[in-house]
Parts: structure tokens; C-alpha cells; sequence
């Protein structure tokens, strides 16, 4: 591991796109941190990104995230990387080979082939990679995780899980990453449903998963009557070529198996709440309206007690717009421990390997309209 100045850590940012700024925001809360270094493939962004939080001689003039990475007089101790999907694994793994820590954005990548490279690259430079799930910061996914932990559904056995919007394909503006296949190379499973899955692996401490057999769709973002408001509703649906739906059925060591399902898009308030299915008891974790990696209302514990059967309702922290800065702050903020040694990695790689196979497991499985193993040889 890199052996950091006794000084500010030196951050840089590649991608200054949306997600960049809740990065920069819980960055420069921390008395700890200098920003300085910003890139980004669109000509002025980076600039434009520094100037809005009035670091105007923050470096930026970079081609890519090669020529940044190669600035030796920047002296970086650690990156965010906050690109389109497609870009996760060259730029985290150009950052570690040069000896810098790095925060990568959710999903840790988009194919199997990937994730073990970047595995491989953790393992080899003895850095911190961390990928971002800030969703674990939410004061109510620490009381789920307190819940499941401490034994009281007894033995867990079967899990309901994902989450949905029924109108929320991400459409932009400004080239659509999110929908094309070349820079997203995922949809909604990869965007979203990464969440729901760590929801309720990371309760788990992450269970080996074994087979899955999957389903993916892209009946609303390829249908121009989605884009009813828009007068380039044709062009739109032309270029979608990502999942809008995704379901699956997925087996794990310890015979425990997720029945899970993911939208962007779909005919239906919700896609059900997520219900934990144990021996001893049942946790009900309600549905949100739009999925972020959030809990939508209070839990309910369901157990028996003398031959009686019982409820119990947990209530819940707020977890609106008012818990949105605790929740990065807390994941920017462990991220920097681990990087100067005071804490073990958040969301580490051993863990989002698992998310990451199950995720493109998920995706191979539809595509070859079968079920299949999840290889782990690799570990």
C-alpha cells in the first residue's frame, strides 16, 4: 500500500460529469483533502466542473485520464472515478498500476472478464479500490444489516428482492450514456439493481453465489411512445440499447436463493417490497418510488412468541434529500480512512466481485436463454 504524506491527500477527479458532484461536494467537507487535478473526455468540462466550486487553478488541461494519471507533479494520492460504465475498469486500473488509490463509481464494471482483471489488479498493487455504494452509509441499511446479523430471522432462506420506477429511463441531453450499450454496457441491472443486490448481500456478509438463471428486456426503451413528450422520441428509441428490465432467479452456497427483478420502466406502481425470509422470523424492507438504494418506509419484523405469531415495526430515519449529504459524506469519508490506513476498505473488491459476476451472470444467462454456473475458480 501507497505510504501517504503527512499532509492533505491529493484527489483528482476523471469524469466530471453529474455524479462528479456529489464527489467534489463531500470532498471538500474534509479538512483532509486538496482537489487537484480534474479530467474528463469532452473538451472544457473538467474547467467548467472545477470553476463551479471556484477551484480555478485546479489542473485540467488533460486530453484523458492517461495524461493526468502520468502527471507526476500532481503527486495524487487518490482518484475518483465517476465515467460512463465502459470507462470504469481502464481508468481504475491505470490508477492503481501508478500506485494511487481510487473511489469507483457503481457498477465496478460491465462484464465478467473485467471485473477479474480489476480483481487481479486490487490483489497485485495492494491498493485501496473502493466502489461506490453510498446507499451502506443510510442510517436504516445499517439498522436492516443489524437486524439480519444479529440472528433473530434465524436461518435465512429465501430473499425477494429489487426495486423499480414506472417511468424512469434515464434520458439526457448530453449524449445519453446511460442508454447506449458502447459507453453504459449495462441498463437498469447494472445502474440500479447493483443496489438491491448489495442491499441485501453486504446484510449477508456476502454469500457465494452458485447458478443463476436471468431475464432481460428492453420493451419501453426501444418504443418511441415512451418518449411521448419529446420530438426526438424516434431518435431516442433508436439508439436505446441497453436492459429496461431484468429479473432472476439466483442460487447460493448455504441453500439460500434471491428471487430478484429490476426496472427502469414498467406498467406497475412497484416491483414489491424486499422480504427476507427466515426460520425463526421475516423482515419486510417496503418498496421506494424511485429506486436509489434507499428503504421506502418502515421495516416489519414477523415472529412467533409462545405458539403466537407477532409483528414488529421498525421505524425509519429519514432517508429523503436531508439524509443525501450523510450518505456520501460517510462514503467519501471511509474511503480516505482506508487510503490512509485508519479503516479496513469499504465496499471492497473480495465483495463487489460478487455483485459484479451475479450482475453479468445475469446478463449471459439471458442471452443464452438458460441457466448457468457463476465460476468462482478465481478467487
Amino acid at each position: 500500500m501507497a505510504i501517504l504524506r503527512n499532509k492533505k491527500l491529493r484527489v483528482g477527479i476523471i469524469g466530471c460529469g453529474s455524479i462528479a458532484i456529489q464527489h467534489m461536494k463531500a470532498y471538500m467537507a474534509m479538512d483532509d483533502v486538496e482537489i487537484v487535478a480534474g479530467c474528463d473526455i469532452v473538451a472544457g468540462r473538467a474547467r467548467e466542473f472545477m470553476d463551479s466550486f471556484g477551484l480555478t487553478d485546479v489542473k485540467t488541461d488533460y486530453k484523458d485520464h492517461c495524461e493526468m494519471l502520468s502527471d507526476d507533479s500532481l503527486a495524487l494520492d487518490a482518484v475518483s472515478v465517476c465515467t460512463y460504465n465502459r470507462q470504469h475498469v481502464p481508468c481504475a486500473k491505470e490508477a492503481l498500476l501508478r500506485g494511487i488509490h481510487v473511489l469507483l463509481e457503481k457498477p465496478m464494471c460491465v462484464t465478467e472478464d473485467e471485473a477479474w482483471d480489476l480483481y487481479n489488479t486490487v490483489k497485485k498493487t495492494g491498493l485501496v479500490l473502493s466502489v461506490g455504494f453510498q446507499s451502506r452509509y443510510d442510517r436504516n441499511m445499517s439498522e436492516l444489516c443489524e437486524i439480519v446479523r444479529s440472528g433473530v430471522l434465524g436461518k435465512i432462506y429465501y430473499i425477494q428482492t429489487g426495486g423499480g420506477r414506472r417511468r424512469g429511463i434515464p434520458v439526457r441531453d448530453n449524449g445519453n450514456s446511460f442508454i447506449r450499450d458502447e459507453t453504459a454496457g449495462t441498463g437498469s441491472l447494472g445502474d440500479i439493481g447493483c443496489y438491491s443486490l448489495d442491499m441485501v448481500l453486504n446484510a449477508l456478509g456476502y454469500p457465494k453465489p452458485l447458478t443463476v438463471s436471468g431475464f432481460t428486456s428492453s420493451y419501453f426503451g426501444k418504443n418511441p411512445k415512451y418518449y411521448h413528450d419529446r420530438a426526438d422520441a424516434q431518435e431516442i428509441a433508436d439508439i436505446f440499447s441497453v436492459d429496461d428490465f431484468s429479473s432472476a432467479f439466483i442460487r447460493f452456497e448455504g441453500d439460500l436463493v434471491i428471487d430478484f427483478r429490476i426496472a427502469w420502466a414498467m406498467n406497475m406502481d412497484t416491483s414489491g417490497d424486499t422480504l427476507i425470509y427466515g426460520t425463526d422470523g421475516g423482515l419486510r424492507i417496503p418498496s421506494t418510488e424511485c429506486w436509489n438504494g434507499s428503504i421506502g418506509g418502515p421495516m416489519t419484523l414477523y415472529y412467533t412468541k409462545d405458539g403466537k405469531t407477532c409483528e414488529k415495526m421498525i421505524p425509519i430515519t429519514d432517508s429523503g434529500d436531508g439524509n443525501k449529504p450523510y450518505i456520501w459524506q460517510g462514503k467519501i469519508r471511509s474511503f480516505l480512512d482506508a487510503c490512509l490506513g485508519k479503516a479496513p476498505t469499504p465496499a471492497p473488491v473480495d465483495e463487489i466481485i460478487l455483485n459484479q459476476l451475479i450482475l453479468s451472470g445475469i446478463a449471459k444467462s439471458a442471452k443464452l436463454g438458460k441457466e448457468i454456473e457463476i465460476d468462482l475458480s478465481r478467487l
